[in-house]
């Protein structure tokens, strides 16, 4: 009895002190001084680290929510944010209606450091969805 309430007061400690390890810590300092650049008015982002090894900040602007991602020398790669089909230009908004029937999944307006802004529209399909990058003026670039 004594071994289990140990085990279960040791437990408890390891839980509490790695809930208080600030998920904001994990970004090294110049992933931090590049968001800080990036989004002055931005006080307090979420960092998580991705599957690649870069970081991700989720933040929100106006009650909009971003994610931005960095690399771990603080080089910023993208910021993005969901928006509504009815926001798309309406120059993807007709070639989506012209050459693609698919159910839309989901659509982001991206802001990436060597492509500029563009509009990733996925498209339900059967295994995997299939990702279509547009430039506003409806040209797709992937």
């Amino acid at each position: 009895m004594t071994n289990s309430f140990t085990s279960i007061l040791i437990f408890c400690f390891i839980l509490v002190v790695s809930c208080n390890n600030s998920v904001n810590s994990q970004a090294p300092k110049a992933v931090k001084a590049t968001f800080k650049a990036k989004y002055p008015d931005e006080n307090d982002p979420d960092w998580h680290k991705d599957s690649h090894g870069n970081y991700e900040s989720h933040f929100k602007i106006d009650g909009i929510k971003y994610r931005a991602d960095f690399k771990p020398d603080g080089s910023w790669i993208e910021t993005e944010t969901s928006i509504d089909k009815k926001d798309l230009p309406k120059a993807i908004r007709d070639i989506i209606k012209k050459d693609f029937d698919g159910e839309i999944s989901e659509i982001e307006k991206v802001d990436h450091h060597s492509k500029g802004v563009f509009y990733d529209v996925e498209f339900k399909q059967k295994g995997e969805n299939k990702d279509i990058e547009f430039k506003a003026d409806g040209t797709i670039i992937n």
